[in-house]
């Protein structure tokens, strides 16, 4: 991430900054991996500590399918209408293991939450299949629309507003137990995208518009910590900062804005890579042009995962490689079974000049499980489409 500053900061940090009475602003780091990794500096006006009620906790969490066998898995979450009108009671998660979470969330047109929400164990990717609106957080204000991966650091106190521009909100849920960063090979020493990156700074959007909320009341913040959601009341909103700096914010980077990698011959999976963490990363397939020696095959090669699991996300367009997967279906390659293109998608693609498909995938390096949530959509039919 690049540094950004937003509201009023002192020149030095961990120095006196007072209020127009005469009072301190309330300082708060907030830090990864301890004080090794990025950070920012928030200024409030009240003390972030200053808690009025603790409510019972709420269990939150999704139980794994043990007994699910080593198979190729569809998940016909197509056709999946709302999932609740809560953006946490709605949350489907779909698949886990100990480094991540992936799921979706159906949501009514003009959906707005009446709480403030913190995921206290994960950072979040929120990919906005289907929606615009707003994430209001500590940070500011960021617009956010269709096709927008929202980033959200762990411990971000934040809540979204959609507005009732499409039928129903749809959203792909990714959580992650370690920091979500941009691949390292697209970065210099001092962490600038560097000129091959198919994406820059000038991409990434921070909250571009920071909100100062003194009025108190009663806030209620939902913090998910070990499978419950624990119920902190405040007098002040969160949302109480005069500034803040730093490289610790929530953003958003929009799939429409990725730069496809191409070659005379077909790219491997990396070529799409578009964030990373220590035990995953996520891709993004988005239009481009075909592989460009005569003899190309522009469909994958079948292929082994030895190391990974594959979970895609299809998002939008013609999926040339698949046969019977709509938009917002999900497929999982586990490691241990290769897999490739459908029959007859092989001879069909050659010749071809284009894709116009979307895809989210993420890349496990450990196994997946399925939760019992995921079980509500398998397709029986799936392991055994390759054949003829």
């Amino acid at each position: 991430m690049f540094y950004c500053r937003r509201g009023n900061v002192p020149p030095k940090r961990h120095t006196q900054f007072r209020q127009p009475d005469g009072s301190l602003y309330a300082e708060e780091l907030v830090s990864s991996r301890g004080f090794s990794g990025i950070y920012s500096n928030l200024y409030h006006v009240y003390p972030p500590t200053r808690v009025k009620q603790v409510g019972k906790p709420q269990p939150f969490g999704s139980r794994i399918r043990a007994d699910y066998p080593l198979l190729q898995t569809h998940l016909k979450t197509a056709g999946e209408g709302l999932t609740g009108s809560d953006y946490l009671q709605g949350r489907r998660m779909l698949m886990k293991n100990a480094d991540v979470g992936i799921g979706i969330c159906n949501l009514p047109a003009g959906n707005s939450m009446s709480y403030f929400y913190k995921n206290a164990e994960a950072d979040e990717v929120i990919y906005i299949h289907d929606g615009n609106g707003h994430l209001l957080s500590q940070f500011g204000v960021l617009d956010v629309r269709k096709g927008d991966y929202v980033v959200i650091p762990r411990t971000t106190i934040y809540k979204f507003e959609f507005d009732s521009s499409v039928e129903m909100v749809r959203l792909l849920v990714v959580e992650s137990a370690s920091p979500i960063e941009t691949p390292n090979r697209y970065r210099n020493e001092l962490g600038q995208l560097l000129e091959h990156s198919p994406f820059s700074e000038r991409d990434i959007r921070p909250p571009h518009e920071l909100l100062t909320v003194t009025d108190k009341g009663d806030y209620l913040v939902k913090i998910k910590k070990s499978d419950y959601l624990h119920q902190y009341h405040y007098e002040h909103s969160p949302m109480d900062l005069v500034g803040w700096d730093g490289y610790l914010y929530p953003f958003a980077f929009s799939i429409y804005d990725f730069e496809p990698i191409t070659g005379r011959i077909h790219q491997p999976p990396p070529v799409h890579q578009t964030f990373q963490s220590s035990g995953f990363v996520i891709c993004s397939f988005v239009p481009r042009l075909f592989d460009y020696h005569p003899l190309a095959i522009p469909a994958p090669y079948n292929h082994s995962n030895i190391d990974s699991d594959e979970v895609l996300f299809y998002a939008e367009g013609d999926f040339m490689s698949r046969k019977g997967i709509d938009r917002g279906s999900f497929t999982l390659h586990p490691g241990g079974l290769p897999h490739g293109p459908h029959p007859g998608t092989v001879e069909k693609s050659i010749g071809k000049k284009e894709t116009h498909e979307y895809a989210v995938m993420v890349d496990t390096f450990r196994p997946l499980s399925l939760t019992e949530e995921g079980m509500a959509y398998i397709d029986e039919n799936y392991p055994m489409s390759w054949t003829e």
